[in-house]
């Protein structure tokens, strides 16, 4: 049910984001195959879903590059302490975006610690946040300024989203209760505001994959959020979404992604923060620098060889299908990073980061799960088909606590695309 990039269900990139998914049978006969782990599973789906909505109707994600990078031309990065550089950049800037949730406990547990901060509230105005459907902004609004409305309406938020990475969330069912904890020691003027950035999706009324598709232009959704709710006000707001959502200057497929798409009118207010390691595709040499940073640190890319590195040689490069099921590359491959985002967050060394368990209270409520599967079915996503599997995918997983490895995404990639033509071959339109 997880994810490791984005959401390998329907959207998102890297992660992460950018991390959730147009594309059926992603799971498929090269996943099935394998003893991988649930939390394995979860993030390999939630990784494809983000690059999938990112890029395309029926995205997908490419091979990642294989092949050891000689280190660009560029200064050593510089890293600070994390946490006081995050803060002072919003003595400069109107927005700060980062990553989230993904099944990176690591990521977010530095998160929480983040809004913990007294400063934080002395600096910040608004939180937008990927895992919220803005159907129920105004049941938000109230929960976290600290009305009595009831925890099980309020998570609709969070758990009805596009994305199924968000119904699952543990990060997500402690994130909204903390925000609202902080305000009610806040005065009123002074108290921290929650933006839910995903399309208003009713999923009593998605019954097919077509009815979804009306709700996956999602980037559109949040920059519209952003300009009408942080930037007309001139409030200070943290973006946490997959990093493809945050990316400077990512025009395809047009519009472009959430922040390139604002940045058209309101330019140079946000500044990008991509978590180092996610998918880094460094040299073991380049990776043995970073063992004398302090954990947690956070370096600017600007001049130095880390964003000099140019997206094709450090992410997995996303994709579209056309309707015969054709790869088409649109991403921006050769841009350098420090293009792309502002800073790179270090949280320590890469095969150490643990995964984030799925909360006991969404394991064992059957009726959502039921319908957290029917979602998955309807998107086309692999994992388990009954409240059985689920539970014992779930039992299964109990031994692996660290945060999986991407697998081959070459078979990722033919995966997805047999799924597309699977569905072409079952429909008499191409989808």
């Amino acid at each position: 049910m997880r994810q490791y990039c984005d959401v390998i269900a329907a959207r998102s990139a890297l992660g992460t984001g950018a991390l959730q998914i147009e594309n059926p049978t992603i799971g498929g006969t090269p996943f099935e195959a394998r003893s991988e782990s649930p939390d394995s599973r979860r993030v390999i789906r939630l990784c494809c879903a983000v690059l999938l909505f990112l890029v395309a109707v029926i995205p997908a994600i490419s091979a990642a590059q294989t092949q050891q990078q000689t280190k660009p031309a560029g200064a050593e990065p510089t890293p600070e302490p994390a946490v006081p550089a995050i803060l002072a950049a919003f003595d400069k800037y109107e927005v700060v975006a980062m990553p989230e949730a993904h099944g990176d406990k690591d990521l977010d547990d530095f998160i929480l610690s983040l809004i913990r901060t007294p400063a934080f509230s002395e600096k910040v105005n608004d939180i937008a946040v990927e895992c919220g459907n803005s159907l129920y902004q105004p049941v938000l609004d109230r929960y976290i300024a600290g009305e009595d409305v009831p925890f099980t309406e309020v998570r609709k938020v969070w758990r009805n989203t596009t994305q199924p990475m968000c119904g699952e969330s543990g990060f997500f069912e402690q994130f909204f209760p903390l925000v609202r904890a902080i305000n009610q020691k806040m005065p009123p003027g002074k108290r921290l505001r929650v933006l839910a950035g995903d399309p208003p999706i009713d999923w009593d009324q998605v019954k097919t994959f077509q009815d979804y598709l009306k709700f996956t232009d999602r980037d559109v959704s949040v920059a519209s959020v952003m300009e009408k709710e942080v930037l007309s006000k001139h409030r200070k707001a943290l973006m946490l979404f997959g990093v493809v959502h945050l990316m400077h200057g990512v025009g395809v497929p047009p519009p472009g992604n959430a922040v390139t798409i604002y940045e058209k009118v309101s330019p140079n207010v946000t500044f990008v923060i991509n978590n180092l390691g996610d998918d880094f595709n460094l040299s073991a040499s380049s990776i043995s620098r970073f063992a004398t940073w302090p954990v947690p640190s956070l370096a600017w890319a600007r001049g130095t060889w880390l964003g000099a590195l140019d997206f094709g040689h450090v992410f997995p490069v996303p994709f579209k299908l056309d309707q015969d099921c054709k790869v088409h590359y649109d991403f921006p491959q050769e841009k350098p990073m420090a293009d792309l985002v502002d800073a790179f967050l270090y949280l320590g060394p890469q095969h150490l980061k643990l995964v984030e368990p799925m909360p006991a209270d969404i394991a064992l409520d059957g009726d959502y799960v039921s319908e957290w599967l029917r979602r998955e079915a309807l998107m086309g996503l692999s994992g388990p088909k009954t409240l059985k599997e689920f539970d014992q995918q779930i039992v299964n997983g109990a031994g692996s606590p660290l945060f999986p490895v991407v697998p081959d995404l070459s078979s990722i990639t033919q995966s997805i695309i047999r799924g597309c033509l699977e569905r072409n071959s079952h429909s008499s339109t191409p989808q």
